[in-house]
This record gives structure tokens, C-alpha cells and sequence, in this order.
């Protein structure tokens, strides 16, 4: 068995776990063998793209006749991203201890560096996410009030048949317009405040408001406004002064990588009069785009020519969005709790660094979320590393890693490896960004969550095959047993879970727009609705769920165990993957424990049927 010296997420050989603050004190401490004979030990360290500087440790102790062990006492004063290794001498030479493909340094043999978040000692995120529960809202398919549509473009189709499958044919040019709508609006989703609170909401994350040509509202037309088929600014202010009384707060996505072409800042197709960088080099728009040949030939997002491409570093279009009077503030001054940001790792440093200092210069406690599929600490974008979260500009991100992880253990069964999934994020993220990371298991720009566990892959798959495919009797009867097992995981890991309006419901949906439909009032799945209610008043009672620590205990034969241990209480959560029923065996301090879903323990074990979860709370002795 290969000899470990040290494990990074191990209190012995480091503390404190994962990312630090600046100028806080880690101590690093390694173990080896005696018979090594070892004179000399280094942490080898290294900033981001600059110099190794290299710290000696001191011989600290034995332990027993066989072991001794090395200490270092290690501080960073600099924010930024740092990788380490170890370096030890013997009379044969030195050797570096590095690390495998998970937290463990080898005596020889590892590939990689550790990984050392240093965060602003200042850094903290909005303490009234923490243990809440995030709800998603495609806008225009949520719920409609029933008020008369004023002031609406006559390009827009508005749609009779609440339900219905979203328009995705194109037309005889093979463009597809997004231009249908079914009608909700805000004073909808005002008047569902009741159900939402009843889910146990504490956040309304709604899909762009702003006014655009499109139902989706992506393609940016005039940041001032809200879309008239939406409401009114004054509708809007009602919602989040009426959310509050629930105890609910609500956050925009913001869309500043692009705009429109049929915008009031580009203004292609003239819906805005003359003005507009397509029209004119003396709008004062102009310099927010960039023309290989004007007016034709632009840079556009994604080669989208409809979604015009904005230089963000442009002074003027940082203004506009970050000014005393500007966007960011705008909105926050109107209610709105933060923000969202769309593709967040296309937004350059600039940006966001000004983004941040106007929204908390408005309201310190707002949150500014943003659009990162991968690993938020490490990630490179446009030829360099990014620092979303180190303290000047991202509070969090939209978790993917997580999501990818939950939906690939209960979609397979295959379970080993989902807790190195979760604890690379653990220990790469500031704690008070992991706190408030948005855990979603599906969203606007993926399939629906039981269509991804219980349907077929519709990878390769035309909008043809997906509008014609949807899961028969008995395959939905076991993807709502799947759903209800991600959704346990989901609500119970460090974090805030997100819920996709109508995954409680039990809707269906592939792809854009299918994943995009109306919400099914009056054909709800009740019994799945009552299980979210319930899994949400379970994350209240326990506050463990809050900002408790996260441990594995066991993670094999398609059955996971884990623990979140708070303050005064902790909850142990089991998920049988198996297609047959178990009896779990408790840890002994678990064996008097109670449960808050499921069976209770009986004989220092708890039963689980096929496909089932149970949730047990203990309190922590003092």
C-alpha cells in the first residue's frame, strides 16, 4: 500500500481546510518513515504563472518508532491562486511529495500540485442566502395574471393556448424568432407568492426581464425597461416589495456580454428611429461594438449576427451599467435583492470589478452570482486565469459540478467518486462562497431533471426527435423516484439548492424551448410537489444544512452516506441507488438518532426500500 505523508483535506497534515483568507495563519504538517532517514523538509509554492519561493519545515516529534513528523506554520498576504508541493532529503537524494488525482501526497509518483485559494480577509457573501432555497423563473411560463398586455410590438405572436409546445420550426429564411408568447408576466408571479413561500423559497431568480425582441429576452433591448408584456417598473417594485413580506427575496439576470440587433443600442432593423451603432458612427453607442466593416460585418456572440457583441471594457458601456445612475444600481434601488450574471467567465476583470463596486456600493448585502460551468477557482478564460472569487467580484456561481455529479449517480448508479466531485469544490472555494453556491439540477439551458435521469439521451438528437419524445407511463413512474433522490442530494449538500420552476411538478422536457414550457397549473404532480414541500421544511428545521461541514461516510454499491455537522445539530443523509432494498448499518454514534424522512434507526440499522433516501438528525454533544 502506497505511503501517504500528506492529505490536504486531512486536520493533521493541514489546517484549516480548503481556501484561507489573507494573512491567515496554515499550518502544513507531514509524516514519514524513520527508516527514510529524511534531513530536511520544503514547501515549495508558487503563485499563479510566477516564481517558486521555497519555506523549510522543522522537526516537530515521533510518533511511535517508526514515524516522525515535519511542521510548518505558513502565511500568505497576497490574494491570488498558489500551487504547492513538498520536496524532502534523504542521503539518496530529494524527492517531491506531490499530489495524485485526489487530495493524497505521495512519498513519489504524484503528477500535480496542491491547489491553495488565498481570498480578501474582507470577503463576505450575502448572509441572508445562506440555508435558503433558490426558485428559477422562465418569465414568460410561469404564470399569467390575466392583465391587459399595453404597448405591445406587433412582430410578437401571443399565444391562446397556455401549455402549448413552444414554436422552434424555423421560417422560410431558417431563422427561428423566439417570438411567441403565452403570457405570464410579474403581477403572475406576485399573485403565486402564497405556493412559492409554501416551497419554502427564499430567493426568485428570474430569466432577463428587460425589454427584447425575443420571448426568451436574451437579446437586450433597452436595459431601462422592463418588457411591456412582462409589466411595468411599478409591477416590478410590487413584486419585491411583496416577495419581502414572504421572506423572500429577488434577484435579475443580467445579460452584458452582448445585446440585441434589434436594440436601441445597435438598432439593425430600425424599430428605434435613426440612432443606434448599425445606423450611425456618431451614435453614442458606437463605441460599445466592434465593426470588422461597418456597418456588415461585426463581432457577434457565439456568430449569433442577432446578439451583437459588447466591448465590455468600453468607459462608456461600463458607465452606462455601472454609474451611480446606472443599470447594476438602477434595479437595486427598484427592490431587486442582486444579480445573476450570464456567461460571467466571457466578462473581462474590468467589468466585473466595477460591477461589484456599484452594486455593493447600493446595497452591501446584494448578491452577485455568476454563470460558470466549470471549477470557478481555477478557470481560464480569454488567455488567463480568472479570480471570481477572491473576494472583488463574484459572491458565487451556479454550481454545475455539483449538478453533474448528482445527475451522474443516480442517473447510472455508479456512486464511487461523487464525494472527490464534492470535496474538489469544498476545498476550492472560499467557505463563504460555498455557502451560497446555487445548486441546481437543471435550468433553463438544460434538459429538465427527470427527463435527464429517466428519459433517453438526446445527444445527436434533432428538435424533431426531441419534440416527439417524452417518457412513457412506466418510465416516468421511475423517474420521479430518481428526481426525488437527486432532490434529496440536492437540498442536502453545502449550498442553496435551485429549483427549475415545475421540476417539482414533475414536468418533462428536453432541450430548449421543450425545458421551456408553461407551468402545468391544475395538472401538477401533487404527491411530487408535497415531497419539495416537505425537503424544504426539513432544510429549515435542521440548521446544519445552513453552513454545517460536509463529511462521507460511505460511498459504494450504488448507495451514498454523508454527514453535514453544524453548531448544535447534524443530519446524516443515506440514498439507495439500488433497485432492491438494504438495511444500512449506522456509525455508532448514529445509532439513536431520528429521522426526518424515511424510516428511523431500529437495531443500529435503518431499512430503505429500492430507489429510497433517509434523513436522520442527531444533536451534537456539547
Amino acid at each position: 500500500m502506497e505511503y501517504i505523508p500528506f492529505n490536504s483535506r486531512n486536520p493533521l497534515h493541514k489546517t484549516p481546510f480548503g481556501a484561507v483568507a489573507a494573512g491567515e495563519k496554515i499550518t502544513f504538517k507531514l509524516v514519514f518513515p524513520r527508516s527514510l532517514s529524511c534531513s530536511c523538509v520544503e514547501l515549495v509554492i508558487h503563485k499563479d504563472g510566477g516564481e517558486e519561493k521555497r519555506f523549510p519545515f522543522f522537526w516537530l516529534s515521533m510518533q511511535g518508532e517508526s514515524e516522525e513528523w515535519w511542521c510548518l506554520d505558513y502565511i500568505q498576504n497576497e490574494t491570488g491562486l498558489y500551487f504547492y508541493h513538498f520536496e524532502y532529503s534523504t542521503p539518496w537524494g530529494k524527492t517531491a511529495v506531490r499530489r495524485n488525482e485526489s487530495s493524497l501526497g505521495l512519498l513519489s509518483g504524484g503528477k500535480n500540485d496542491f491547489q491553495l485559494t488565498v481570498f480578501a480577509k474582507d470577503f463576505q457573501t450575502p448572509e441572508w442566502l445562506k440555508g435558503g432555497l433558490i426558485y428559477q423563473i422562465f418569465p414568460d411560463r410561469f404564470y399569467a395574471s390575466g392583465t391587459e398586455k399595453k404597448n405591445v410590438p406587433q412582430d410578437r405572436i401571443l399565444r391562446q393556448d397556455w401549455g402549448g409546445e413552444p414554436s422552434w420550426r424555423p421560417d422560410g429564411l431558417g431563422r427561428v424568432l423566439n417570438n411567441d408568447y403565452f403570457g405570464g408576466d410579474l403581477e403572475g408571479i406576485r399573485q403565486k407568492l402564497p405556493y412559492l413561500s409554501g416551497l419554502g423559497v427564499s430567493c426568485i431568480y428570474l430569466n432577463p426581464i428587460c425589454e427584447a425582441q425575443s420571448n426568451h429576452r436574451y437579446d437586450t433591448s433597452d436595459y431601462e425597461k422592463v418588457d411591456s408584456l412582462l409589466g411595468t417598473q411599478k409591477d416590478l417594485e410590487r413584486l419585491c416589495a411583496d416577495a419581502k413580506s414572504f421572506g423572500i427575496s429577488v434577484i435579475l439576470d443580467g445579460v452584458f456580454s452582448h445585446t440585441g440587433d434589434d436594440s436601441r443600442y445597435f438598432n439593425k432593423k430600425g424599430r428605434y428611429g435613426s440612432s443606434g451603432a448599425y445606423r450611425s458612427k456618431q451614435s453614442p453607442y458606437f463605441s460599445w461594438y466592434t465593426f470588422r466593416e461597418w456597418p456588415y460585418n461585426y463581432r457577434c456572440w457565439w456568430n449569433f449576427e442577432t446578439l451583437p457583441e459588447v466591448n465590455e471594457e468600453n468607459e462608456s458601456f461600463i458607465s452606462f451599467i455601472t454609474g451611480e445612475n446606472g443599470v447594476a444600481r438602477r434595479y437595486i434601488k427598484a427592490g431587486v435583492r442582486g444579480w445573476r450574471l450570464d456567461v460571467a467567465d466571457e466578462l473581462p476583470d474590468k467589468f466585473l470589478d466595477e460591477f461589484r463596486k456599484a452594486v455593493k456600493a447600493e446595497k452591501s448585502d446584494a448578491l452577485i452570482l455568476g454563470e460558470v460551468w466549470e471549477d470557478a477557482s481555477n478557470k481560464c478564460s480569454y488567455g488567463s486565469r480568472r479570480r471570481y472569487l477572491q473576494g472583488a467580484q463574484l459572491d458565487s456561481v451556479m454550481n454545475y459540478p455539483f449538478a453533474q455529479a448528482v445527475l451522474g449517480f443516480i442517473r447510472s448508479g455508479i456512486v464511487e467518486g461523487f464525494s472527490e466531485k464534492i470535496m474538489t469544490v469544498l476545498e476550492n472555494y472560499p467557505k463563504c462562497v460555498v455557502d451560497v453556491l446555487m445548486n441546481h439540477i437543471g435550468t433553463h439551458d438544460t434538459m429538465r431533471a427527470i427527463t435527464a435521469l429517466g428519459g433517453e439521451s438526446c445527444e445527436g438528437r434533432d428538435r424533431l426527435w426531441q419534440s416527439t419524445h417524452s417518457l412513457s407511463p412506466e418510465q416516468y413512474e421511475r423517474a420521479v423516484k430518481l428526481l426525488k433522490l437527486a432532490a434529496v442530494i440536492q437540498y442536502t449538500l453545502p449550498g442553496v439548492p435551485s429549483l427549475y420552476y415545475g421540476d417539482e411538478a414533475g414536468m418533462q422536457g428536453y432541450k430548449d424551448p421543450f425545458n421551456r414550457v408553461c407551468y402545468p397549473w391544475g395538472e401538477e404532480n401533487k404527491e411530487l410537489i408535497e415531497f419539495y414541500k416537505n425537503l424544504g421544511a426539513v432544510r429549515k428545521e435542521c440548521l446544519c444544512f445552513k453552513d454545517g461541514t460536509f463529511y462521507t461516510v460511505s460511498e459504494m454499491l450504488s448507495c451514498l452516506a454523508f454527514v453535514r455537522k453544524g453548531e448544535n445539530n447534524s443530519a446524516m443523509v443515506i440514498v439507495n441507488r439500488n433497485e432492491h432494498e438494504i438495511s444500512y448499518f449506522l456509525p455508532e454514534e448514529w445509532k439513536n438518532s431520528y429521522a426526518l424522512m424515511g424510516a428511523s434507526p431500529e437495531n443500529g440499522s435503518v431499512y430503505l426500500p429500492a430507489l429510497s433516501a433517509v434523513i436522520l438528525r442527531k444533536e451534537n454533544e456539547k
